[in-house]
């Protein structure tokens, strides 16, 4: 009886000894290692690639799309349309998987592609009323857009629907009214858009991009200026 107990003892406190190292090893030890080799090797993405403003703020991530329209007349109409804040660069159309009732900031609770085929009525209207859009809303007085001039992804959305870039050519698109609307020089704003414009990755990998928070931080810095 007494070598059943002893046994019984030995067996949990290797049982607990094991237990209080292996915690320390895998639930203190390799967390910190692995957050110091991320801060250290990989520190903007292991902090969510953040992008700050010229004071210093976060202003969102690179990786995230964001929408720049004006206030809701009515902020708990939820079926009066955004418009869009014509003194910004735009982005994409954002499409996703459904409503979001939680977090009334984003409009979006799952991302993802509509996944409606080429023919569907409902997709055919909603590229056809966008492209209508895209034509009035960077149409100015010295610069007209044609239909031709638009291109695909300034009429559809990505397929996880919140895509951070545009095409260049959706942003060389959009410079004559984001002058008009700011005040500045086309020349100016064109120039922003050659500074914001990234290559395919690796020379191959890709198609050149515009990232529209990052075009819109380095407007934001402009006009400020």
């Amino acid at each position: 009886m007494n070598n059943s107990v002893g046994n019984t003892a030995r067996l949990l406190g290797a049982g607990l000894r094991a237990l209080l190292v292996l915690t320390v090893i895998c639930g203190v030890i390799y967390p910190l290692a692995v957050t110091g080799i991320a801060q250290v090797a990989f520190g903007d993405q292991a902090n969510g690639s953040e992008i700050k403003d010229k004071s210093g703020q976060v202003v969102g991530s690179s990786l995230i799309g964001q929408t720049y329209n004006l206030p809701k007349n009515d902020p708990n109409d939820a079926e009066e349309a955004a418009k869009p804040d014509l003194k910004w660069f735009q982005p994409r159309p954002s499409n996703g998987l459904g409503s979001n009732s939680v977090n009334q900031q984003y409009s979006l609770i799952l991302s993802g592609a509509t996944n409606k085929a080429g023919d569907n009525p409902d997709l055919v209207k909603l590229v056809t009323d966008a492209k209508d859009a895209v034509i009035a809303d960077n149409s100015t007085a010295t610069y007209e857009v044609k239909p031709s001039d638009v291109p695909a992804d300034a009429v559809t959305s990505s397929g996880s629907g919140l895509d951070p870039n545009i095409s260049p050519e959706y942003a060389t698109l959009q410079v004559h009214r984001v002058a008009e609307q700011n005040g500045l020089d086309v020349r100016q704003v064109e120039k922003l858009v050659k500074d914001n414009t990234t290559g395919r990755t690796l020379g191959f990998m890709g198609e050149p991009r515009v990232n529209v928070l990052e075009l819109n931080t380095a407007l934001k810095a402009l006009t400020k200026s």
